[in-house]
């Protein structure tokens, strides 16, 4: 009888047991469904509240920082620009690497921006031309050279051509640079070296022409204002150094007329 009553009260134990397991996990499950629930409808409100951000962000500028790491730059207003002194004077003459030799007329105070600045005002009589430089970039502009400079120069022109065998495009390019440079030597070489003399059967092309031309004249400009002479004067020392226009040369030596001083001494002999 004892274990038959023991049998029957584990059963009940059992079972109460298992009635408390499934409750708990009826409760679980509705607790569940419950926030499953609630997340769906609160998944609407949050659409609406990020498309409305959305819109407000679009209206903004893409490129602008956002509020939090935004940092204002310190706007500091320059009225006037840096003051250097003057190195060059009024009627000077200077080399400004892109157009040349030019005599400065006057220095001008101009309003850029709402900042006043000092600059140099140019005249390039070859391109019939004026030009500002500032005179914080005077470093950009050159004296002329001196004698001594022309007359190596003249030895530059006289040695032999340094021709590469690169493509005439890369070849160009430095040729470019070299009269861009706005150093006398440079273009010295270049003269040199694009200098084809007096004979007509050596094809040159147009561009080669253009280059040798540009920094001929340029050098000439340079050389005559030096010497103080005239532009004959300058382009014959510049062709004889060159070996150019030797024939045109000859030809008006003896075209000119013997005077008669000498004549009258040769008939007397």
């Amino acid at each position: 009888m004892k274990n038959i009553l023991k049998k029957i009260l584990n059963k009940k134990k059992t079972k109460k047991a298992v009635k408390k397991k499934v409750k708990a996990k009826i409760i679980k499950k509705v607790t569940k469904i419950k926030k499953v629930k609630k997340i769906i409808k609160e998944l609407p409100k949050k659409k609406i509240k990020d498309q409305k951000k959305n819109k407000t962000e679009n209206k903004v500028d893409p490129l602008r920082i956002s509020k939090n790491n935004e940092q204002k730059p310190e706007i500091k207003k320059v009225k006037k620009q840096d003051s250097e002194k003057r190195i060059f004077k009024v009627k000077d003459y200077v080399v400004y690497p892109k157009h040349g030799v030019g005599q400065i007329t006057e220095t001008k105070k101009i309003n850029i921006g709402g900042i006043d600045v000092e600059t140099y005002v140019l005249k390039f009589e070859k391109d019939k031309a004026n030009g500002m430089v500032p005179v914080n970039k005077q470093s950009h502009l050159r004296p002329l050279s001196t004698i001594n400079q022309i007359n190596k120069c003249v030895s530059i022109l006289k040695s032999k051509p340094k021709i590469k065998r690169s493509m005439w495009s890369r070849r160009a390019q430095e040729y470019e640079a070299k009269i861009s440079s706005g150093k006398i030597y440079d273009l010295a070489e270049v003269v040199r070296d694009l200098n084809k003399g007096d004979d007509i059967m050596i094809d040159q092309s147009y561009s080669e022409r253009q280059l040798f031309e540009k920094a001929y004249e340029r050098l000439l400009t340079e050389f005559q204002i030096v010497m103080g002479s005239s532009l004959e004067d300058a382009q014959k020392k510049l062709d004889k150094a060159l070996k150019r226009n030797l024939e045109k040369q000859i030809q008006k030596i003896e075209e000119k007329p013997i005077p008669e001083e000498t004549v009258n001494q040769e008939l007397s002999e």
